[in-house]
């Protein structure tokens, strides 16, 4: 794979072939990779600065020219958001709950998940909840790309923390994943961890939006999720896998979080 970075004009052949690399191996701890390899993880690219912003450019034009390339937008919130994640780092360190998180690296997949533990618990609680809403979106937290361009080994665990919560965080604001859905998760997102990433998604999601949806958006959604965003502490301090149990109405008050305005049901 290094070879394939070799030059200026590599990263953009790179981002035609992301997708044929395989997934990320969740059943085993985010640790730094063996010495002597050059990665810093087991999943690592290394790149240079040039590098980057050639991957930031290209990813970020395809991203908008199709959102559904998740690949793409994937890429560009490795390589346009290192200062974010340092901020997003230093707040887990400072949480005793977000610093154990960041000790132990816990995963979330299909292997870690005892999904018949999930099933078992109370209506309302978080892991019952969290189960709901993979199995009525169709969703997998395998489909979670697997961090790459991100050089720093515990930020590169902070960007995959991330991206292994997303669902959480539809299960928490009672988002569902059509573009909607989405659209609003991704300002609690942008407000919460300042990922560029997501503030364009929020930003240009709407672009995809039916037009009839936008006024219901501009009033009452996007407000709502701006002050929830606001109002919660870090998400990314929470060790969910310790909490299926707690019912999900408690975590909503305990985060602040209130009831969304209801205009997120169905197609958008």
């Amino acid at each position: 794979m290094a070879t394939m970075l070799q030059g200026p004009l590599r990263p953009l052949r790179l981002l035609r072939v992301l997708q044929g690399l395989p997934g990320p191996a969740a059943d085993v701890p985010f640790r730094a990779a063996s010495h002597g390899t050059g990665l810093l993880y087991p999943e690592h690219i290394p790149t240079s600065p040039l590098q980057k912003a050639l991957l930031a450019a290209g990813s970020a034009g395809m991203a908008l020219y199709n959102p559904y390339r998740h690949d793409m937008v994937a890429v560009l919130g490795e390589t346009t958001g290192r200062r974010a994640l340092k901020v997003l780092r230093d707040q887990m360190k400072r949480d005793p709950e977000g610093a154990q998180i960041l000790q132990e690296r816990p995963r979330i997949s299909l292997s870690t998940l005892d999904l018949g533990k999930l099933q078992s618990l109370p209506e309302g609680s978080l892991g019952r909840e969290y189960l709901r809403f993979l199995d009525v979106n169709r969703v997998s937290p395998d489909t979670r790309a697997p961090t790459r361009f991100v050089d720093d080994e515990e930020l590169a665990y902070v960007n995959q923390r991330y991206r292994e919560v997303h669902d959480m965080l539809h299960t928490l604001l009672g988002m569902p994943t059509n573009i909607l859905g989405e659209i609003v998760v991704k300002w609690f997102e942008a407000v919460q961890t300042g990922l560029p990433m997501c503030i364009l998604g929020a930003l240009f999601g709407p672009v995809r939006l039916r037009a009839r949806h936008l006024p219901a958006l501009v009033s009452e959604l996007i407000p709502w999720a701006v002050q929830s965003g606001r109002r919660a502490p870090c998400v990314l301090n929470l060790y969910y896998e310790r909490r299926w149990a707690q019912p999900l109405t408690a975590l909503r008050e305990e985060l602040g979080i209130t009831s969304p305005p209801g205009h997120t049901k169905g197609p958008a």
